[in-house]
């Protein structure tokens, strides 16, 4: 027998949950928003959105879920129609902007949460390694064939490294007050510019010291 949640009316009004509870994070601020305010503006019972959803975590949760899923087939088009890594890096981290922008005021308000490793709604935190997991994958996709030559030893650490690349630029992205987040389309072509051409030049025979320690700090990074 299906799940009462599993119906399409009840898809519905998971919908209209999650999406109300967006627009009010957007325009309160995820700490000023209540469950109260979230039913009140679905048209729900506050015991139905409960029902939906047990918190504004869990709410916040199901956002990040449903933007992964809906992101997989931009970021696959967003690399199919670049060449090379340099283009593939601004593809990638344009196509997640890009479908983020209606709800950048959203990402903004959980700034605080998304700072401590410790909160469930961080990027960094245990509860969205899964997510993390498949964004990583398609860092390391960008090197496949990418035109250039990649070191054995660095290749592994990459699609990490590059992921908080990303994370950085998106952060910046946020505070960016700048008409249109002009100022952060500027720093992704200036920084993808440079992050490619200190991978080029990390596969010379001269740059193999500085290779092993800048590899050796990556690993005190990582290091739980």
């Amino acid at each position: 027998m299906p799940s009462p949640k599993n119906t399409p009316k009840a898809e519905e009004t998971g919908r209209r949950i999650l999406d109300s509870a967006l627009e009010l994070f957007r325009d309160k601020g995820f700490d000023s928003a209540t469950m109260r305010d979230i039913a009140r503006k679905a048209e729900v019972a506050t015991g139905a959105a409960y029902y939906y959803y047990p918190s504004k975590e869990a709410i916040v949760a199901a956002f990040y879920e449903r933007s992964s899923e809906e992101m997989q087939p931009k970021i696959e088009a967003a690399i199919a129609q670049a060449k090379g890594f340099e283009a593939r890096l601004r593809g990638v981290i344009g196509a997640k902007l890009a479908y983020f922008a209606p709800n950048r005021g959203v990402l903004r308000s959980l700034l605080r949460n998304g700072a401590d490793p410790r909160h469930p709604l961080s990027p960094f935190s245990p509860d969205t390694a899964a997510i993390r997991a498949t964004d990583m994958a398609w860092f390391g996709r960008i090197l496949e064939d990418c035109g250039m030559r990649i070191p054995r030893d660095l290749e592994p650490r990459l699609p990490g490294l590059l992921w908080f690349f990303q994370m950085g630029i998106i952060f910046f992205w946020v505070i960016d007050e700048s008409q249109g987040q002009a100022r952060t389309a500027q720093l992704l072509e200036l920084a993808a510019k440079s992050v490619a051409f200190l991978l080029r030049v990390s596969s010379l025979p001269l740059m193999r010291p500085l290779r092993k320690t800048a590899l050796r700090m990556i690993e005190l990074v990582a290091e739980p």
